[in-house]
């Protein structure tokens, strides 16, 4: 019930408009006409890779050995050919801009009858698609790459779960498609290997909730794998391809960017990671935006050896190296994608849930003479404007969510272990009223709360110094820093509204 509420609150309906259901229906029902050749790779072993809860499949693999290479084929959902510029379902979903995800439910950009359906390419049926067929050298160089509108089916659906089992040999891989798990698994280590360096390395994880009777029951972690990697790398490669075309032929489109950090903020991350005793690169006297991303770069990399070698911090300080840079945006200007260390970015590959990427299938299929239109360059602009607004509205309200999940579980846990049970967390962010603290118990490791100052140390006063990294006790020195263990009690909850405060356990910190 809360979490309807808070769709409600924003304006989020379960459902569609009359006119926009009664067209996805429409559409979905009668084959599209092809503007355009289209392949015929209904022949080709493929595969998709997605969370296990997913509905919606946007993308999936193909892949065959060549002299010295492999042949990959990246298949994208053809929503272009059902969903038409102007339309009702084009207007409505350029008004939602995205999907927006709380735990047990979605809110989709497109109807059911698309998203779920004429649009997905779940296995054994016959979808259309967007097709990159890109040959790679054996070091992940691509060698050549072309687009095409085609015709798939899928053989084969994994979740993530799933292929780590069968890449740590648990379990053995579909026999149809273990040729192309083979192939796509070696061209991800090599793209991998080729973007070490030159991207951030920044880790974190997504709790995952359960839910019975309209309760929450439990949630897990769910942390980047190899599986998530493998399909991250192909991804992050067909989207490059991508906005290099478009940017070369000078095609009006949605650029995913990330510019790069302000310098100072670079070196206010470089204080506050030192005075966290982490190891950082050295400064130069000068620094210009492209050297400060660098620095970044490299400072991201040793943040996460150094949480790895202390066994906790992880999250704690992939939020300082992120809080130090610009956020990503859409535009209609190439300005690049720092974070990734990509000259050319644009989101090509989930044009079911995100409008910009529905933008981008336009402007490519224009580029190749596949029978659309190119977006018009006096609105893409605005698009992006608005496309970024609505990514981040829905990204704080999942967040929010999330939150008043795990308040609803923490309840469920104190009921059955009695208030008085201590948890042990990290602190995960800290100003000067006090510190906030993520911490696990025995239904979850997702839990979140806040430990005011003016309890961490009875009569000692707490304030939060000035690289905002800690707060320091005014009499005897003690410290409690971002990425630190501690050990938490839990003092209230109040669950709908996500938020729970904290006291320290018996034995204080650690």
């Amino acid at each position: 019930d809360v979490l309807a509420a808070l769709l409600l609150e924003r304006e989020l309906p379960a459902g569609f408009p009359g006119k926009v259901d009664g067209e996805a229906v429409e559409v979905a029902a009668r084959p599209p006409g092809d503007r355009g050749e289209r392949r015929d790779l209904t022949d080709l072993p493929t595969l998709t890779v997605d969370p296990a809860t997913a509905r919606d499949f946007d993308d999936a693999v193909s892949a065959s050995e060549t002299d010295g290479g492999v042949r990959l084929w990246i298949h994208i959902a053809d929503v272009a050919a059902h969903v038409r510029p102007d339309s009702h379902l084009d207007r409505e979903a350029r008004r939602r801009a995205n999907s927006t995800y709380v735990p047990g439910t979605v809110v989709p950009m497109l109807p059911f009858a698309l998203s779920s359906g004429a649009c997905s390419l779940s296995p054994g049926a016959e979808r259309l698609a967007v097709t990159t067929e890109i040959e790679l050298a054996g070091d992940g160089t691509p060698r050549s790459t072309r687009f095409y509108r085609s015709r798939i089916r899928s053989d084969v659906r994994l979740d993530y779960e799933q292929l780590d089992e069968i890449f740590s040999a648990r379990a053995e891989p579909p026999e149809h498609v273990a040729g192309t798990l083979a192939l796509t698994r070696r061209v991800a280590a090599a793209l991998a290997d080729r973007r070490a360096g030159a991207a951030l390395e920044v880790s974190g994880s997504e709790p995952e909730f359960s839910f019975e009777g309209g309760d929450v029951t439990g949630a897990r972690l769910i942390e980047q794998t190899e599986s998530h990697r493998l399909i991250e790398q192909l991804m992050i490669l067909n989207n490059e391809r991508v906005a290099e075309l478009l940017e070369r032929k000078g095609i009006p489109t949605l650029y995913r960017v990330h510019e790069q950090p302000d310098p100072q903020r670079v070196e206010v991350l470089i204080s506050q990671l030192d005075a966290l005793d982490i190891p950082t690169p050295p400064l130069p006297e000068r620094m210009a935006p492209r050297q400060a991303g660098a620095i970044a770069i490299e400072a991201s990399r040793m943040a996460a050896r150094e949480a790895a070698r202390r066994g906790h911090g992880r999250e704690a300080y992939t939020s300082l190296v992120l809080r130090s840079l610009k956020q990503a945006h859409y535009s209609d200007r190439n300005l690049g994608h720092a974070g990734l260390g990509s000259p050319a970015y644009a989101h090509f590959t989930s044009p079911i849930r995100r409008y910009p990427d529905l933008v981008a299938h336009r402007a490519l299929l224009s580029a190749v003479g596949a029978g659309e239109k190119a977006p018009r360059a006096d609105e893409v602009g605005e698009v992006g404007v608005w496309c970024s607004e609505r990514e981040r509205d829905a990204a704080r309200l999942e967040r929010e969510a999330d939150d008043v999940c795990a308040a609803f579980l923490l309840e469920r846990e104190l009921f059955e272990r009695g208030h008085g049970a201590s948890f042990d967390g990290e602190v995960s962010g800290v100003i000067g009223a006090g510190a906030f603290v993520r911490f696990g118990g025995a239904l979850a490791d997702v839990y979140e709360g806040f430990l005011p100052a003016r309890v961490i140390g009875g009569r000692e006063r707490y304030e939060l110094d000035q690289t905002e990294t800690m707060l320091i006790g005014q009499r005897d020195g003690g410290r409690v820093r971002i990425g630190d263990a501690v050990s938490v009690e839990v003092g209230r909850v109040e669950a709908p509204r996500g938020r729970v405060d904290l006291f320290p356990s018996g034995e204080g910190r650690r």
